[in-house]
């Protein structure tokens, strides 16, 4: 069950509250969720994307009309949905079975995005929402969806604890402005929680049997920040914290908040001295007070681990700080290493913004070490979303007993690289013969309904009206100013069908809502987790796949497929999607399947690309290909503040496009009058070269570095880079500053790009097999991807 607390955003017209404080349930599509209600608490259930059905059970009277036989068996339907057995497990645990639940069908999965059905409950009861679907085939469009619920309290829920993770061995509340110390033996997790928001938990942790010994080793975040290379460790490879000796003492197994301050002390009695408060209540004294029974010796200051205290390395070579990012019920969980001896604190601090200026309780648990808690960071699509945490693609099992290298992108955990060869053997597998890899992280909307196209068309920067059926074009997706939302590739899948396919989740909320503003019906279904994809890349992948896809006659066979299409068929049995689409440079493929069948799929791909060399890659040699290729990236190439001009990819504005769009106006301005403009360096020497890094003429700073790359086909360093207009001059000298951009210069001569195969031969290619990689090309064509312009 995925429960959190949270506070609502506020209203941006008012300034007040949406509502009062509730409780939200995230129920996953094709999943359901077990909860608890009391007599008078109100029940919100939305339904964001629409055409979810939506299926609530309950105790008989709690909800009018509640009645047997409106909905289907609950025994069927826990028999038939993700989650079904940890269901039937929650309601043995209160004494309920699924006999003693009546069902209602609360949304009937014809409705609108945004469709809610509310109730109030009547008595105490168990309950369990449904969000019932099959998993969806690569070639259809009918995801089940997420349904969110919130409860409202009768009574307030304020500075109560949100439900636990697991039955707790410990179940410690720390009040406000006090601390408390605390025992846990190796292995078991500790959950540090922010009960009601913006409060800060100062964390102190000692190696129990050096303390036996009468000797002190604690965390310590000098070690800690030279051994993991970070401000603070987050869940994945570089997870731990250190004593000074350098052991590690506890990993960080989950983080819904990820903003934590691990280099100013805990407050002290000096602290608010200094600012003229005497005698004030703070954490130094308390961890004295706590950790002094355990022979822990008395500080003026405690250098601690500060969870949720909002630091921030600010001007002029200070340490700025706010408000915590903290909302109610986040928290941070730790696995103890060794035993230990613990404190928390719950900062004193109410005399300026580090506690929201009104210091909160913080409520402690641990668990026992069998858990096996997965570990993750939370990711909100906006501000006000309920946190979810990194999850694993399809292919998982399979990458992760490769390497260790795995790291959290955009919500999902991937590999880097893998341990059998490495960033630089994995890049020339691709230029050479093929790679596989998972990009399973990319998100996927089906946009449906009559007015679908219509909807595209005033989202996107393309004229999509051109787009044929079985035919995909990259675009641009801006706001009305002309900065970019995100860039993607949409695909035709029939008449009023589309899949939209980018980097940001943001897309899917931003399109539902352009189609509200604009009167269209059409829905837009996040089927991220119903499709997940491998990219097969490099001069062999035609040959790696030609074996293992059967088509049916009505559509292309892999010799037929031309770049920027796609076909539908079987790999290995499995349906799927498979679309002559890349993000290397090279010739290549990427196959589409639903999770549970991934493993399968990647079998036999490996399995038929081992006479060819198929090798594994991660994202590290994605990056150079993509540079060297000229292919952008988001947050490096483009923001919200740069425009596709500026971004290296204006072919994909359609110039002659007459319908309106979000950001035509802008972009028609801006087309004109251009300010910025991407341009390639060759960079001199060998110094690194990174993303930010200044570029001047002389004593003016002209432009940014925006991503680089010491390319080893090309024998050089090589960099992308966004200029102003006045110094993008093609074969014009610029520097790139280091240290504090004057100190140190690096000579670099501003080139087309992409700098490798600019023509773009090698993914056009239609022969059977490719040679070697090209020699570097000095030519600034740049191809436009799928239909014309």
């Amino acid at each position: 069950m995925n429960q959190v607390w949270f506070q609502p955003a506020l209203r941006p017209e008012s300034g007040t509250a949406l509502s009062p404080r509730e409780r939200a349930i995230r129920v996953p599509g094709g999943q359901g969720c077990v909860f608890a209600v009391s007599a008078g608490d109100a029940l919100r259930i939305t339904d964001p994307e629409g055409l979810q059905g939506g299926l609530l059970y309950a105790l008989a009277g709690t909800f009018a009309p509640v009645e047997p036989g409106e909905a289907p068996d609950l025994a069927a339907l826990l028999d038939g949905i993700g989650g079904g057995a940890a269901a039937r497990t929650a309601l043995a645990a209160g004494g309920i079975g699924p006999s003693d639940l009546a069902g209602l069908v609360i949304l009937d999965g014809e409705t609108t995005a945004g469709a809610a059905w509310e109730g109030i409950a009547a008595r105490d009861s168990l309950c369990l929402l449904a969000a019932p679907g099959a998993a969806m085939a690569p070639e259809a469009q009918n995801p089940p969806t997420e349904l969110h619920l919130a409860i409202r309290p009768k009574a307030s829920i304020v500075g109560q604890a949100p439900p636990p993770l697991a039955p707790p061995l410990q179940d410690l509340r720390v009040a406000a402005a006090t601390a408390r110390a605390y025992t846990v033996k190796a292995g078991q997790y500790i959950q540090i929680i922010d009960v009601d928001g913006r409060q800060c938990a100062d964390f102190l942790a000692f190696d129990a049997a050096e303390l036996a010994q009468g000797r002190e080793f604690g965390l310590d975040a000098t070690t800690t920040h030279t051994l993991m290379g970070t401000s603070s460790p987050k869940p994945g490879l570089h997870a731990k914290y250190f004593d000074a000796r350098m052991v590690p003492l506890v990993e960080v197994v989950q983080d819904t908040v990820g903003r934590h301050d691990t280099f100013m002390l805990a407050c002290s009695a000096k602290y608010y001295e200094d600012m003229g408060y005497p005698g004030h209540s703070n954490c130094t004294d308390n961890f004295n007070a706590v950790l002094a029974p355990h022979g822990i010796d008395a500080r003026k200051g405690w250098p601690a681990i500060n969870f949720f205290y909002n630091t921030i390395p600010g001007t002029n070579d200070r340490i700025d700080m706010d408000e915590p990012w903290s909302r109610p019920g986040d928290y941070v969980l730790l696995r103890a290493l060794t035993d230990l001896v613990c404190a928390t604190s719950s900062c004193a601090d109410d005399i300026d913004p580090a506690n929201g200026w009104c210091p909160t309780d913080i409520h402690v648990r641990v668990y026992d070490a069998a858990c096996a808690f997965p570990h993750g960071m939370s990711h909100r699509m906006t501000p006000d979303s309920e946190p979810r945490l990194t999850r694993e693609t399809g292919f998982h099992p399979r990458t992760a007993a490769l390497t260790r290298k795995i790291e959290d992108y955009r919500g999902f955990w991937l590999p880097s690289s893998f341990s059998s060869a490495g960033p630089i053997e994995e890049y020339w597998a691709c230029r050479e013969r093929a790679v596989v890899l998972d990009l399973s992280a990319l998100r996927k909307f089906e946009v449906i309904g009559p007015d679908a196209e219509a909807l595209m068309q005033r989202a996107l920067t393309r004229d999509v009206r051109k787009l044929a059926v079985g035919q995909i074009v990259y675009a641009a997706m801006c706001y009305e100013h002309g900065g970019m939302i995100d860039d993607g590739t949409l695909f035709r899948l029939g008449p009023n069908n589309f899949r939209w396919i980018c980097g940001d989740v943001y897309c899917g909320l931003w399109l539902r809502q352009l189609a509200e503003r604009n009167g269209l019906k059409a829905w837009v279904k996040d089927s991220t987790d119903q499709l997940h994809n491998l990219s097969v890349q490099g001069p062999r992948s035609r040959d790696i796949f030609a074996p293992l896809l059967v088509t049916p006659p009505h559509q292309p066979s892999l010799s037929e497929l031309k770049w920027f299409r796609f076909t539908v068929g079987r790999l290995a049995g499995v349906p799927v999607v498979v679309s002559r689409t890349g993000y290397t440079g090279e010739l290549g493929y990427e196959v589409w399947c639903h999770p549970s069948q991934a493993i399968a799929v990647w079998d036999a791909i490996m399995e038929a690309g081992a006479p060819h060399g198929l090798t594994p890659a991660g994202l590290a040699a994605l990056d150079m290909l993509r540079i060297e290729a000229g292919l952008v990236f988001a947050d490096y190439e483009f923001c919200d503040q740069t425009d596709p001009f500026e971004a290296g990819i204006g072919f994909a504005v359609a110039a002659a496009k007459a319908d309106p769009y979000i950001g035509k106006e802008a972009l028609d301005r801006r087309r004109a009058a251009p300010h910025r403009r991407l341009v390639g360096l060759d960079i001199a020497g060998n110094e690194a070269v990174g993303h930010g890094d200044p570029v001047y003429a002389g004593r003016a700073q002209v432009g940014v570095v925006t991503s680089a790359v010491k390319s080893p086909i090309l024998r050089k360093t090589i960099a992308l880079a966004r200029l102003d207009i006045a110094a993008a001059e093609r074969g014009g000298p610029v520097e790139i500053g280091k240290l504090d951009g004057h100190q140190k210069r690096l000579a670099a001569t501003i080139v087309p790009f992409p700098h490798y195969d600019p023509e773009k031969t090698r993914v056009r290619a239609e022969a059977a097999a490719l040679a070697s990689p090209p020699p570097a090309s000095a030519s600034d064509t740049v191809a436009t991807a799928g239909i014309p312009a």
